[in-house]
């Protein structure tokens, strides 16, 4: 187990999470999981377990808000993996859905919390099993509202442009450790987060084009790819914004943003 190169995945219970866990586990690495949601993690810790083999598998329940789950959450997986890991995947993400004076401010916390301060604390608790790791990489689940802020989806668009801000920040400060940082930035993703919420008039308008399997392939390059990246842009859609985002004034932005929405 300790031969092989180590995973920690947060939000791994189901959707992009779990897609990226089956991937990894696939390939022949330990994959350590981690969820608030205990009961589905260990049913998903167990399909893989009985699909790749108990040696490739940890899991262990996490509320990445709370700080001391946290380091527990990184002692779990150091002990699993020898004292190493390859790669930090950040993936737990809350949204909530509505003009923002609608949404109430535990929400606004909550989305907060887990979307950035949770993912700040996790990364800040796993550098020293990053920096002994050779070539270790820190993998961030960003969000096409990174581009430009989507209306009905404030709180969630401020996270993830503070974590396309942390990821570009800690690529040059941890380059010195032979830690790589990047984010990964999906539109809309088939998952639950989603479906879970009322439909986004943004959604109406772009589609929902990508499922979880797609995310995962992604990351799986970016946790790979030999050449330094700080943004992987997922799919045809998300790459065509992307490289808009660098030719296209702000004006048109916000005008193209304001027409999908129709605030």
């Amino acid at each position: 187990m300790r031969s092989r190169p180590s995973i920690l995945i947060t939000g791994a219970a189901r959707g992009i999470g779990r897609a990226c866990a089956e991937r990894f586990a696939a390939a022949d690495w330990l994959v350590g999981l981690y969820d608030i949601e205990a009961r589905e993690l260990a049913d998903t810790a167990g399909e893989l377990s009985a699909r790749h083999g108990t040696d490739r598998v940890c899991h262990c329940a996490l509320d990445v808000r709370d700080p001391d789950s946290v380091v527990a959450a990184v002692a779990h997986f150091a002990e699993h993996s020898g004292g190493r890991m390859k790669v930090l995947l950040n993936n737990a993400g809350v949204m909530s859905v509505g003009r923002f004076e609608t949404v109430s401010a535990a929400d606004h916390r909550r989305t907060i919390a887990v979307n950035l301060q949770g993912l700040v604390e996790l990364t800040l608790a796993s550098f020293e099993l990053l920096r002994d790791t050779p070539g270790a990489r820190v993998l961030n689940m960003s969000s096409a509202a990174a581009l430009y802020g989507v209306p009905e989806m404030a709180s969630y668009s401020a996270t993830k442009h503070a974590v396309r801000g942390l990821s570009e920040a800690l690529e040059l400060e941890w380059a010195s450790h032979d830690i790589r940082v990047c984010d990964v930035m999906p539109a809309f993703v088939d998952t639950e987060l989603l479906s879970g919420t009322r439909r986004l008039r943004a959604e109406a308008a772009l589609g929902v084009r990508l499922q979880p399997e797609d995310v995962a392939a992604v990351v799986w390059q970016a946790a790979t790819a030999r050449r330094r990246r700080t943004h992987w842009p997922v799919g045809a859609q998300m790459k065509l914004a992307y490289g808009a985002d660098k030719l296209i004034p702000e004006r048109l932005h916000r005008l193209a943003l304001k027409w999908m929405t129709k605030v």
